[in-house]
């Protein structure tokens, strides 16, 4: 009797470390499943099938052995392959594509499926080739995950009275309070970060794309949510920062720091 072909579902490799001389660990990041943590048994041996597959950034197909329940706690990979596609030319966006893993690591939960995201995702690692579209992807996809897990309000209504947002007025957007009128203008890097509400109210129009008819992202979601990122980079890059640190508690994500090492003199 012909063996049954392996259920694949999309995922990309988050990261992967040694787990013995021959095997590895991975964090995946699947259309159908969410994250999962799986083991890559004899993926380091020097003419295995695995090796040039499992990389990060690259899209493939994977079935998990089907004696572990869903929910295990570590899933034994059956079979991965290159899904197609172009390789990740890297380069400057290297750095920024792993503090994309990290974040996906530290504010997922496993196995909870997150196919809005996954495409987000997908769309992002597309959209970073481009030097000159580097940050705006950025703070699209931060945006499309802090909504994704819970942590962005409507950005088109006022958070505590679920009034609308006014484009002509100046908002802050905080973690404990939301989308509220700027309380008053403080010297700059003291206080909340400004946006006006035509801002915000384009950002939420993006975010609107996030569930497309098939259940996944819209293809049009990262490039009109860049649009909308594009005039105010340099204030999302404050309020997403502080939104992440605020809910990812006290230990800072090491790409973050990293970059910022970096880009000291």
């Amino acid at each position: 009797m012909a063996r049954a072909a392996p259920k694949l579902t999309a995922a990309y490799v988050l990261h992967s470390h040694d787990w013995s001389e021959s095997s590895l660990i991975l964090d995946l990041f699947t259309r159908e499943q969410g994250r999962v943590v799986a083991v890559a048994k004899g993926a380091k041996r020097p003419y295995s099938q695995l090796r040039p597959v499992l990389l990060p950034f690259q899209r493939i197909d994977v079935a998990f052995g089907g004696k572990r329940g869903e929910e295990a706690e570590v899933a034994l990979l059956r079979h991965a392959e290159w899904a197609g596609g172009p390789a990740w030319p890297g380069g400057a966006a290297l750095l920024p594509g792993f503090y994309l893993n990290e974040l996906l690591m530290r504010m997922l939960v496993r196995h909870e499926a997150q196919p809005p995201l996954f495409d987000a995702y997908a769309q992002t690692l597309v959209a970073m080739a481009d030097p000159t579209l580097l940050q705006a992807a950025l703070r699209a996809f931060e945006l499309v995950l802090l909504r994704q897990v819970g942590h962005l309000p409507d950005l088109g209504m006022q958070t505590l009275d679920s009034q609308p947002v006014d484009a002509d007025v100046a908002y802050e957007l905080t973690p404990d309070m939301g989308v509220q009128p700027l309380r008053g203008m403080a010297e700059p890097g003291t206080g909340p970060t400004p946006l006006a509400g035509q801002h915000l109210l384009a950002l939420e129009a993006g975010l609107a794309l996030l569930h497309g008819p098939r259940g996944g992202a819209s293809s049009q979601l990262l490039t009109t949510l860049m649009g909308a990122c594009l005039p105010v980079q340099s204030e999302l890059k404050a309020i997403c920062r502080q939104l992440i640190h605020y809910h990812l508690g006290s230990h800072p994500l090491r790409t973050r720091q990293l970059m910022m090492e970096l880009q000291q003199p």
